[in-house]
């Protein structure tokens, strides 16, 4: 297939969204019973758009011909943030010059001298994102002093593109690398965070503030944040589209890590029109030579990991999905991706040694503990930090871990690194595959500090362990809970990814707004 640019893509893509409109059409917020009261639905904000389902290209057209500004955008969004969050706990703060930046672009716009597809467009970052003048916490007491004096790489990149940046969201506090039973979606810092579709279950972690932001269209995207699972998850599990990029193609310098063998930012958003073009500027336009224009399913060649231990209900939702596939001429077969038991055996003990040496460096560059060990000092001597789950076992471990230059470490990373992409090129170069497809979750789970998560998913790890990229977009609903289909491909193709992510979003049509229910039972898959 001939090789496309990166700009090739976004317009192909914007002529398609403007053709066709959203993806889905809007289900409109019911009360919800049990006295939570139902939000107001997206279309209800004077702007003459539905914030639910406009996309980027659509906001931009209008913008360009004067019925939108985007300080009437971040405006309307402040509006619905403070409205919904209360209820859903999803946005830390917001950036109180989110308006004066919505002016600059407006200026831009009246002027002609637009700095692209994101200029005026407001994002939620996760609050482990490095950002200039605003708190920078992973959900941490410890990190809530001083805010950082710079802006991480992927926040100048955001800011040169003209971006609003709009505020921080929760997540699970040190992305749920903390606690050996951990609740996704708390931090000291901001509480728990509540699943817009049902409020008593979980957003999953870590990105979990921002996937429930965006379910409840409280920003246009945000950005979240994966070390395994931790974009793609929280899309799933809040119906949304997550991807997480090819590792490397955007920076993490200024980004709270774990591990930079996996570390990676991404881009969230409602849509796969708005992760592709917020994508684009994450990236600097790196590896564009490897995206190619959207098109259809006709022809492409999809495997389906079914992972049955999700539970019928899920594996019933990737059948329908399987079907409608296959309606639009993609061919579908069965596979299971070799290696998984290994993989999980080895990438946790990697993970420690490599989250010490990165940690360490990076606390050294903010005030508060200097290392690993002064924060779990701190952690002992904080009751603040002890108020849903007092474990920090995780960084008792890493503490304790072999160094990254010890050889049984280095021994351990190669073998990861080596089973984990065979996993994935053996299975699509065995059956001619244009794209591994998976489950991305089950259906959320209730929220249970004493418990923990339930959150064994193992359709993440191997494109998150070889550094390959991966996209979730909705599938299909069990009862009121949202179910993702993850696609996965081959090194640097995060363009193709994207390009049938957009085509199967099309197909699928499982998008549907949240309805806040205080809280549901499991049933049908739908």
């Amino acid at each position: 297939m001939r090789k496309r640019s990166l700009a090739t893509l976004s317009a192909a893509l914007v002529v398609g969204s403007l053709c066709a409109g959203a993806p889905q059409p809007r289900a409109e917020a019911a009360d919800s019973g049990g006295g939570v009261p139902a939000p107001p639905a997206g279309s209800a904000t004077g702007l003459g758009v539905d914030l639910d389902t406009v996309t980027i290209p659509e906001l931009q057209a209008r913008m360009a011909g004067g019925s939108l500004t985007s300080s009437a955008l971040t405006s309307a969004y402040l509006r619905r943030i403070k409205a919904i969050d209360p209820t859903i706990h999803a946005v830390l703060r917001t950036d109180p010059t989110a308006l004066r930046q919505a002016a600059a672009s407006d200026v831009r716009h009246r002027h002609g001298a637009t700095r692209g597809p994101l200029d005026g467009i407001p994002v939620l970052l996760k609050d482990n994102v490095n950002t200039r003048g605003l708190p920078t916490t992973a959900g941490s007491l410890a990190l809530a002093g001083s805010p950082p004096d710079t802006d991480a790489a992927l926040v100048t990149r955001l800011r040169d593109a003209g971006a609003v940046i709009l505020g921080k969201t929760n997540l699970s506090e040190w992305a749920n690398f903390r606690a050996a039973k951990p609740t996704s979606g708390w931090s000291a810092v901001g509480g728990q965070t509540n699943n817009p579709y049902v409020l008593d279950r979980n957003p999953c972690g870590s990105s979990a503030g921002s996937g429930a932001a965006l379910a409840a269209s409280l920003a246009q995207v945000a950005i979240g944040t994966e070390t395994d699972g931790s974009i793609v998850c929280p899309a799933g599990m809040n119906g949304v589209v997550g991807h997480k990029p090819s590792l490397g193609l955007v920076s993490q310098d200024g980004v709270v890590p774990i591990s930079a063998e996996q570390d990676t930012a991404g881009p969230m958003a409602r849509n796969v029109i708005d992760t592709a073009l917020t994508f684009s500027v994450l990236s600097g336009g790196r590896g564009e030579s490897k995206l190619t224009s959207p098109g259809g399913l006709r022809g492409k060649r999809i495997g389906l990991w079914r992972l049955p231990s999700l539970g019928p209900e899920v594996d019933a939702v990737m059948t329908r999905t399987a079907k409608r596939l296959r309606t639009a001429g993609a061919e579908v077969v069965e596979v299971t991706p070799p290696y998984q038991q290994r993989l999980a055996e080895l990438e946790f003990p990697a993970l420690l040694s490599e989250f010490h040496r990165d940690i360490d460096a990076y606390l050294a560059t903010r005030e508060g503990p200097r290392n690993l060990a002064e924060l779990i000092e701190f952690n002992r001597t904080h009751p603040g930090e002890q108020t849903c789950f007092a474990g920090q076992e995780l960084f008792e471990q890493a503490l304790a871990a072999p160094a990254t230059t010890d050889p049984e470490y280095r021994a351990m990373r190669a073998e990861l690194k080596d089973l984990s992409r065979r996993s994935i090129d053996e299975t699509m170069a065995t059956h001619h595959l244009d794209a591994i497809a998976s489950p991305t979750n089950p259906p959320a789970w209730t929220t249970d500090c004493a418990r923990g998560d339930n959150d064994v998913i193992p359709s993440s790890t191997p494109a998150t362990v070889a550094g390959y990229p991966s996209l979730s977009v909705p599938a299909g609903f069990v009862d009121e809970l949202p179910v993702g289909l993850l696609l996965m491909a081959g090194d640097h193709e995060d363009g193709e990814l994207l390009s049938l992510g957009a085509a199967a979003e099309r197909r699928l049509h499982a998008w549907r707004a949240p309805r806040y229910l205080p809280s549901v039972g499991t049933g049908a898959a739908r």
